[in-house]
């Protein structure tokens, strides 16, 4: 809105009329702000999310390794033990 323009509409509708016309402009451009604002954190809390699940998933996989490992660790070691069932003597 240019100053000629704004100067007619105060001369041919009057200043409270004028500002609130303005306001209304500037509340718009504030409310495109925040919506704008509001999207931005959307896609940041989307993208924390998303590497957080990446590395519980991958936290996860590295227990599932280790204890498969462990566990034919410890199969091979009863695998050598000799175990007798039965009444003790």
């Amino acid at each position: 809105m240019d100053v000629k323009t704004l100067s007619e509409v105060i001369a041919n509708q009057g200043f409270p009329i004028a500002l609130s016309i303005l306001l209304i402009f500037r509340i718009d451009k504030f409310m495109q702000e925040i919506v704008t604002a509001q999207k931005e954190r959307y896609r940041q809390i989307l993208e924390n999310t998303k590497e957080i699940h990446s590395t519980i998933t991958s936290l996860n996989q590295q227990n599932r390794e280790y204890y498969s490992l462990r566990f034919a660790e410890v199969q091979k070691e009863l695998s050598g033990m000799k175990v007798e069932l039965g009444s003790p003597r």
